[in-house]
Formats: structure tokens, C-alpha cells, sequence
């Protein structure tokens, strides 16, 4: 089932990656401040975070799969809608429809994929999931930006609905078919593998790990939204180029997010969670001193493996802490924090401080606020290393 969710994940994201390497585009046409441009992204990311939380509680209830083909079709034609937008407000409102019709993804695929593998063997399963997302991060920006080098950012959003809509539509179903097919001969991921239950004090490591998402992931989160209008504005570059250089932080995560998954399963979740942070914040800041040129593509790489090595020892860690019955919402409550957080900073923090202040300030701050909130995080959540086995095993 693995290479299906794979599809799955890279059609889905097809569209939801074009809002920051667009940027430029887009805040050229509308004449944008930052502020402004930090709300056509965090159009986008608000809904998306909202949509998390019902449709994990959904998912939980009438099935992982419709939610998921719902997340991929959804997006895909809210995506021609920005594509075709006439004004400003015609495209908040396309974006925000994208983020509420695909935050159903998410929720439904991680837990899903968790059931289908051994507990010990979770992490590079849902690193190799990642590969489908980091695809079509690494490779949207590239296309996209010749594309609307050549005619439009329009044209781009146009043009990744397509691919986006048909590979939903066969997830569903080919996924369908290989339920069936399961079904028929008894097994299914639900009946081979059962999974004590949760560690004591799992409660507190997810409140713990769910603020760091608020605050600390949150604050660099937003910061990274602009690093295309940084590229261009500071280093003086061409839009499509900053546009296509964001693809040297996705494309660590064609290899990376197996390797962390892999390693998490053997050394814990806890050390590359608290390791990683720490990175992120350390990375953050230096944006401000790196000069253009290998330094900076080298720190872009870098930003990437980080972010990638983190995701699925993350998605493992709460699945690991969280009842099987109840994953799809914890992880929507996860998803929405993270969401919400960078959204609502980038809207109301971030942009109007760089306008103020500039990127540098931003930076450092956003640096400080993610070391000093993984160091709390610590004290919380170092005994969550509890790595389930199968049942029987020792």
C-alpha cells in the first residue's frame, strides 16, 4: 500500500507548494507590502490548519480514504479557481477553499499508514511517505516558475490541478482494490498488528510537543514563508530563480525523511525531535549573515535535511503516544497547532516586523523563540522514548 499513499501524497501537494514560490509573482501584480503578501500565504495556511481538527474527527468516523481522495480533488479544483481569479480578494478566498477541501490528507493517510507496518518499523514508513510530498515540493517550484516565467503564475496553478485531480481520483481507487483484496484474505493491517497501549505520561508529551509546534515550530515556519521575497529583495535575484532555488530545500526530502524515520526507529524519536529543533532555530539565524552564491544554497540544504529528517520521527512520536482510535484527531490537533501558528504569525508578527525592522530582526527572533522553546520542550517530553513493538515481541 505504501507506493499508493506515495501518489497520494506528491499529487496532493502539487498545488498546496505554490504559494510561496509564487510570491513574487503574485506581490508583483497586486502591488503588495509584506504584510500583504504574508496574507496570501497565510490564507492558505489558516484554512488548512482549521480544516485539520474536524477532518481528523471526521476521518476517525467515516473513513480515512474519502477524506483523502476529498483532500486531493478538493485542493485540485480550488487550484484552477486561483488560477482563474480576477482580483485580490477572489484569490484569498481560492486559497482559503484550498486549505479547507485538503486538510483532510493529513489526518487520514499518517494513521493509516501507521496501522499498515509493524510499530517498530513506523518511522521509515512514514519517512518513505514523504518522499510522494518532498517530490512535488522539489519539483513544483522548478516547473511552476518557468511556467510563469513564460505566461503566468496563473498558468501554474492551472496547470498542477490537472495531475493533481487524476491522481486523486486513482488512489482511490487503486487503494479500493487493494482494501478489497485484503479483505478477502484476512489480512488486513488492523488484524496483524496490535499495539499496547500508550506510555504513561503520554498526555504531557503531547501538550508539551504540540506548544513547541505553536510556538517554536510556528515562528520559523513563518520567517521561512518569505525566503523567496528575501532572495529577491535582498540578494537582487530574478523572481523565477528564487522561485526555483526553494527546490534546494525540498529536495533533501527525496532521501532524507526515510533515513530519520530509520534512525528513530533505532536510536528514539526524542534525540532527533529535540536535535532538530535546535538546528532549525541555529539555521534560522543564520540567514543573516551567509552571503549569496554556495554558502547560501549550501544553508538552503541544509534548512531542508533539517526540516525532513524531522517530519516523520515527529508523525511516529505522536502516533507512539496516541490510542489507535483517536490518531486521525490528535494528529489533526497537531497539524492545526502548526498550521495556525505560522499562519497567524506571518499575518500579524512577521510581516509587519519586516516591514518595521527588516528580515535580519525577524530572523534572530524567530531564532531565539524556537531554541528557547525546544529547551522547555526538553524537560517534558525526554522520557518518550518507548518505541512500540508488535505484539508478542519483547
Amino acid at each position: 500500500m505504501l507506493p499508493l499513499f506515495i501518489m497520494a501524497h506528491f499529487g496532493h501537494h502539487l498545488l498546496t507548494a505554490l504559494p510561496s514560490p509564487m510570491l513574487p509573482f503574485i506581490r508583483d501584480e497586486f502591488k503588495l507590502d509584506y504584510t500583504g503578501s504574508g496574507r496570501v500565504t497565510s490564507a492558505f495556511s489558516l484554512s488548512y490548519g482549521l480544516a485539520q481538527l474536524p477532518a481528523g474527527w471526521l476521518a476517525d468516523r467515516i473513513g480515512r480514504r474519502n477524506l483523502i481522495v476529498v483532500g486531493s480533488l478538493g485542493v485540485a479544483i480550488a487550484g484552477l479557481v486561483v488560477g482563474f481569479s480576477n482580483s485580490f480578494v477572489m484569490l484569498l478566498v481560492a486559497l482559503v477553499a484550498m486549505g479547507l477541501l485538503g486538510g483532510g490528507y493529513h489526518p487520514s493517510s499518517s494513521p493509516l499508514i501507521s496501522s499498515s507496518v509493524p510499530p517498530n518499523q513506523r518511522g521509515r514508513a512514514l519517512g518513505f511517505h514523504l518522499i510522494g510530498g518532498s517530490a512535488a515540493f522539489f519539483l513544483t517550484p522548478i516547473i511552476a516558475a518557468s511556467i510563469a516565467a513564460t505566461w503566468s503564475w496563473r498558468v501554474s496553478f492551472i496547470s498542477m490541478a490537472v495531475p493533481s485531480a487524476a491522481l486523486g481520483i486513482a488512489f482511490y481507487i487503486l487503494l479500493g482494490r487493494q482494501t478489497a483484496a485484503d479483505d478477502s484474505s484476512g489480512a488486513t493491517a488492523a488484524r496483524r498488528y496490535s499495539e499496547p497501549a500508550p506510555p504513561p505520561g503520554n498526555w504531557r508529551r503531547l501538550i508539551a510537543l504540540l506548544l513547541n509546534a505553536v510556538i517554536g515550530f510556528g515562528m520559523i515556519g513563518s520567517a521561512a514563508f518569505f525566503l523567496t521575497l528575501y532572495m529577491v529583495d535582498h540578494f537582487h535575484i530574478p523572481r523565477e530563480n528564487a522561485a526555483q532555488l526553494m527546490a534546494i530545500i525540498n529536495s533533501a526530502g527525496l532521501w532524507v525523511g526515510p533515513i530519520g524515520g530509520w534512525l528513530s526507529d533505532r536510536i528514539g524519536r526524542v534525540p532527533i525531535i529535540l536535535g532538530s529543533s535546535l538546528l532549525g532555530g541555529i539555521f534560522i539565524f543564520l540567514l543573516r549573515i551567509v552571503p549569496f552564491g554556495i554558502p547560501f544554497y549550501a544553508l538552503l540544504l541544509f534548512m531542508g535535511i533539517n526540516s525532513y529528517l524531522r517530519m516523520p520521527v515527529t508523525e511516529a512520536f505522536i502516533m507512539g503516544q496516541t490510542p489507535p482510535q483517536h490518531r486521525s484527531t490528535i494528529y489533526g490537533i497537531y497539524y492545526l497547532t502548526g498550521q495556525e501558528a505560522s499562519a497567524i504569525f506571518t499575518m500579524f508578527v512577521t510581516g509587519p516586523l519586516i516591514d518595521k525592522m527588516g528580515f535580519s530582526f525577524i530572523f534572530a527572533v524567530a531564532s531565539g523563540i524556537s531554541i528557547v522553546m525546544t529547551i522547555i520542550t526538553a524537560a517534558f517530553i525526554w522520557d518518550g522514548d518507548r518505541v512500540p513493538k508488535p505484539a508478542g515481541q519483547t
